[in-house]
């Protein structure tokens, strides 16, 4: 990996991403690096959990490198027709490593801290969880370049918080701190330092890397399924889910443990 850190530690993975010279900007390189480490974490059944971070930049994300976006724009195709069909397959490209962060299987956690700017909220908003420092700002930056955000932060911000608050981000543009992130629900917790914060974060990983893999898969599953389904779609499907998945050995192993006052040993 050229533009991104990956590492895996009891049963944790850990992605930094790793462009510290440009803010941590995504360039096409950053993108193709992302889709990948995601399709590995899927296949890796050792992996129970994953936290995103920025590492030693300034910021988390400062969005897309503007090498990327020129190269978007910079179509030289002579059909106008074709150009814009290319165009759109682009951004569906571009698309697609977010939606790898909200697919995969396993719970994603993001640790930031600085800028998170443009992109950077794309990738946050498609994590489970978020966590951030009392310095850290959120901005959908799109706005003020002239253009719409479409890789994903309109699609999944008014879902994570108040709609008409994130109406008025988008339309803005402006920085929301971290004690505001906290305040309207963006993140789950502000901390004073980054110390604090990793070492939170881990400690929720580590929570989480403790229970039961399948029972933790299905969980996120179901959560999100009932994001976009009504509730009496969401039940049924529930109960269809957990008369296959219910009586695993997971189930007995958690029964056992519990049982005998003892910590459940989960198999990968």
């Amino acid at each position: 990996m050229e533009t991104l850190l990956f590492s895996i530690q009891n049963h944790i993975a850990q992605i930094i991403i790793n462009r510290p010279h440009k803010a941590n900007a995504l360039d096409a390189k950053s993108w193709e690096e992302l889709q990948l480490i995601f399709e590995q974490i899927n296949d890796d059944d050792t992996i129970r959990v994953v936290i995103i971070s920025g590492g030693d930049s300034k910021h988390f994300c400062a969005g897309i490198d503007l090498s990327l976006l020129m190269s978007v724009t910079q179509n030289t195709l002579s059909c106008e027709g074709k150009k814009r069909e290319r165009l759109r397959k682009q951004i569906i490209d571009l698309q697609s490593p977010i939606n790898a962060i909200e697919n995969c299987t396993k719970p994603v956690l993001m640790a930031i801290h600085g800028g998170c700017i443009g992109a950077g909220v794309d990738l946050i908003c498609a994590a489970d969880i978020r966590y951030c420092t009392n310095d850290a700002y959120f901005t959908i930056k799109e706005i003020d370049m002239g253009m719409v955000a479409d890789l994903g932060t309109l699609q999944r911000l008014p879902k994570l918080i108040n709609p008409s608050i994130a109406r008025e981000l988008a339309f803005t543009g402006r920085a929301v701190s971290g004690t505001e992130a906290q305040q309207i629900g963006l993140v789950n917790k502000a901390f004073e330092t980054r110390a604090e914060l990793e070492q939170y974060v881990w400690e929720i990983a580590t929570q989480i890397a403790s229970k039961s893999p399948i029972a933790i898969r299905g969980t996120k599953h179901i959560l999100n399924y009932s994001l976009e389904h009504s509730t009496k779609d969401s039940l049924e499907y529930m109960a269809t889910w957990n008369a296959a998945m219910l009586l695993s050995n997971d189930l007995q192993e958690a029964f056992l443990a519990q049982t005998q006052k003892r910590s459940a040993k989960f198999e990968d």
